[in-house]
């Protein structure tokens, strides 16, 4: 092939690339979000795909499919998160497709209005089921902060992996540090606590720990820390 020849071929590919790029961006800035969702992003939040498209999000409490029969996002759709948790997720997700790759994240929710923790709290208060979730009144928990995930994970086809309970079950069987007792009296299987298993692996390589009531729910940082830097929730 003449040179020129190939010059022009380079330039033709830049030019793809660089519409390519543009076309990106346009996406980007015309992604549609709710005042709710922008109001958060002006808070000093992101959306997590921004950081990592590949991630999947299904946010449950978009949908009435979770412990309140109710949908209490009646306008978020995206994941969001502070801006360290969404890179250090970014890390757990690229563990992952280092491992396996045609598995990703899923994520059922993240960053969480203090409105909607109060909803939550109203349910389950004076009830056996209050220790699942974080009392406004104390602070709300890591969620309500960006950096806290419900999280799990799925196929190529987006189903997510056996894990021995559905996200947001309220029980003994998902708590990690009953896994071998709900295995012994074949409540879960020895598949769920694998999935469970890998789950934490990959998180842990972001930095991220597991709450010990919750397989799904995974801490960047503790109450201790956010307490100490002062933070304020997600209003």
């Amino acid at each position: 092939m003449k040179p020129y020849t190939l010059m022009l071929l380079a330039a033709i590919t830049l030019v793809s690339i660089s519409a390519q790029a543009q076309s990106a961006d346009k996406a980007k800035q015309t992604a549609t979000y709710t005042p709710a969702e922008k109001a958060i992003i002006a808070q000093g939040y992101v959306d997590i795909h921004d950081i990592d498209p590949t991630i999947r999000v299904s946010l449950m409490y978009s949908r009435p499919d979770n412990f309140t029969h109710r949908v209490l996002y009646t306008d978020l759709q995206h994941a969001f998160l502070h801006p360290d948790a969404a890179k250090a997720l970014h890390k757990a997700q690229a563990r992952l497709h280092q491992q396996h790759p045609e598995l990703s994240l899923i994520i059922f929710d993240a960053s969480r209005p203090m409105s909607v923790q109060q909803k939550m709290w109203n349910i389950v208060k004076g009830t056996n089921k209050s220790i699942y979730v974080s009392n406004p009144a104390n602070g709300g928990g890591l969620h309500n902060y960006g950096y806290a995930v419900d999280i799990s994970i799925c196929n190529e086809q987006g189903d997510t992996l056996p894990m021995g309970t559905l996200v947001d079950y309220m029980g003994h069987a998902a708590h990690p540090e009953y896994e071998k007792d709900m295995l012994r009296r074949h409540i879960i299987s020895q598949q769920a606590i694998d999935n469970r298993q890998l789950l934490r692996d990959v998180m842990a390589a972001g930095g991220f720990k597991v709450l010990k009531t919750e397989w799904w729910h995974f801490n960047l940082k503790t109450r201790a820390q956010i307490k100490a830097e002062k933070r304020k929730p997600l209003r």
